[in-house]
């Protein structure tokens, strides 16, 4: 019996070193994949912004809201996204108090500005749609900047009890006897505050707002049901044109509603279980498989506005692609333009004083006309 306990220790030691490295390599195959939402998701929102902003053909109501809307998702792949891939390769919460305050602040913002500039958007395809006429008074630049920067607003102010009340608070496993400490967007004492808060995110970030959403894409529906039925079969060609540039709009505008809603819905019905199991760590596989499907699905919404529209849009397409092509050509040519100077230097240290200023001289010239045609391409 003596011999057994020496090798049922290495047993033990063996099969402990073999599950920390399989946990290790799941999270750095989770953060990866956060990594490869980020970036594309950072490619495409960045590109959609510069391409609203320049391209004065396609600076509309729809586009300029589009533009906040990927703003904020910028902001939440910059900030967010790290800090959650982050929990997949350490177990302790590294960002200290002032992170646990800020992140979770910020992440509720971004989400606002999107679901309520979706809301914004779909009221937008309304009168556009059912009442053309109002709209012609309220579709100023500035008017649209200001409804965007009033759900900025409106966003952060409901993000502020969630920077006040999110805390680091020690978590028990029962099961393990094992103890944590994570951050918290509540009061660590008791069950009510953890109910409340999940089931007013659900109703405020995501019921309400759909259901408004849906409200007026049935009076959309029923407004282009009656146009059509109401154009004569030949004819009006200019009348036709403008019923279909409406229904791809709003189409447009559902498609990303929709992909907020399926992107989402996971991560509120993890929350709404965890609040209601409170005393509960749940350790279970299963629950940590849908947690992580339910975080990168949320976080994927945020990379795949300026691809759904890249699909439904060719004006958007054809800018997207220039600007994009434009960007690539610059990083190119300033990557060349990096290197020429390199061995200039070089070179110009081996030489005498008199080739140095020479070479000095044309290589000032050189550069100047480099940057001047990257200018003149982006513009």
């Amino acid at each position: 019996m003596e011999h057994l306990h020496p090798n049922a220790s290495r047993s033990v030691t063996a099969a402990v070193q073999s599950s920390a490295r399989t946990m290790w390599f799941t999270g750095v195959a989770i953060a990866s994949v956060y990594g490869v939402i980020s970036v594309s998701g950072l490619i495409g929102n960045i590109t959609l912004i510069k391409t609203f902003c320049s391209a004065k053909s396609i600076r509309n109501v729809p586009n300029l809201f589009m533009s906040s809307l990927a703003l904020g998702d910028v902001l939440l792949l910059v900030t967010c996204a790290p800090v959650d891939a982050s929990r997949y390769l350490s177990e302790e919460w590294l960002f200290g108090r002032v992170g646990c305050k800020v992140i979770p602040f910020i992440q509720l913002t971004s989400v606002g500005v999107s679901v309520f500039t979706l809301t914004a958007l779909s009221a937008d395809r309304y009168r556009a749609i059912v009442k053309p006429l109002d709209i012609q008074t309220s579709s100023t630049t500035t008017s649209i900047v200001l409804r965007a920067v009033l759900i900025w607003v409106f966003s952060l102010l409901l993000a502020v009890p969630e920077a006040i009340y999110s805390d680091l608070h020690t978590f028990n496993v029962t099961s393990t006897n094992e103890s944590f400490v994570t951050c918290a967007p509540y009061p660590h004492a008791g069950e009510l505050h953890p109910k409340i808060h999940s089931m007013a995110s659900f109703l405020i970030f995501y019921v309400i707002p759909l259901l408004v959403i849906s409200m007026y894409y049935t009076f959309i529906a029923r407004s282009l049901m009656r146009s059509a039925s109401d154009l004569p079969v030949e004819g009006n060609v200019q009348a036709r044109q403008q019923v279909e540039s409406r229904k791809r709009l709003a189409k447009t505008v559902l498609v990303f509603v929709g992909l907020f809603a399926v992107c989402w819905l996971p991560s509120h019905v993890i929350y709404l279980y965890r609040s209601y199991h409170y005393s509960q760590v749940d350790t279970s596989l299963v629950h940590f498989v849908c947690s992580v499907i339910a975080r990168i699905l949320a976080f994927t919404n945020s990379c795949l506005n300026p691809f759904a529209l890249y699909l439904l849009s060719k004006t958007f397409q054809k800018q997207f692609n220039q600007h994009l092509c434009c960007c690539c050509r610059v990083i190119l040519r300033r990557s060349s333009q990096s290197s020429t100077h390199y061995n200039t230097r070089v070179t110009s240290v081996r030489s005498t004083h008199h080739s140095v200023a020479s070479l000095s001289m044309i290589n000032g010239v050189r550069l100047y006309a480099v940057d001047h045609e990257d200018q003149e391409d982006c513009v």
